[in-house]
């Protein structure tokens, strides 16, 4: 259940919508959580438009965009990293229809510590977590 946010100038983006559609879809996708309404409904991506002057690199230019993934300890294993780094670069990208930005955007991955997840005001393990996920799967088969 991913939470995604994407940082980058006010403007970059035509479709802010479309964009935190695809970008939690394909986190979704590339994690291979069942397709159940528990990680549907809680996989997320916000779309932040910054005023152009709050970003920079040391050369002073602020064309690039930050994609930032949490996702909960373990998630991703080496294959699943490389995935989502390449995939969300290229969505960015092809968003802001500006194929370059594609060297301009810097994706990183971070987890959430054991027990740091929180849904429904709970924070939840791992284990807990799966145990809800089995828990609607079975719901779901009846």
């Amino acid at each position: 259940m991913p939470m995604i946010d994407a940082y980058a100038a006010a403007g970059t983006f035509a479709d802010k919508h479309q964009l935190a559609v695809d970008l939690a879809t394909v986190v979704m996708t590339i994690e291979k959580v069942p397709d159940i309404p528990m990680f549907r409904q809680n996989t997320a991506a916000f779309v932040h438009d910054l005023p152009a002057d709050s970003l920079s690199n040391v050369d002073g230019d602020s064309n690039y965009v930050r994609v930032q993934v949490l996702t909960n300890s373990g998630a991703l294993d080496r294959e699943k990293q490389l995935a989502v780094v390449r995939k969300l670069t290229d969505i960015v990208a092809a968003a802001a229809g500006d194929p370059g930005l594609a060297d301009r955007t810097w994706v990183l991955l971070t987890e959430a510590p054991e027990g740091g997840w929180g849904l429904s005001g709970h924070a939840n393990t791992n284990a807990e977590l799966v145990a809800a996920a089995r828990a609607q799967i079975a719901e779901l088969s009846r």
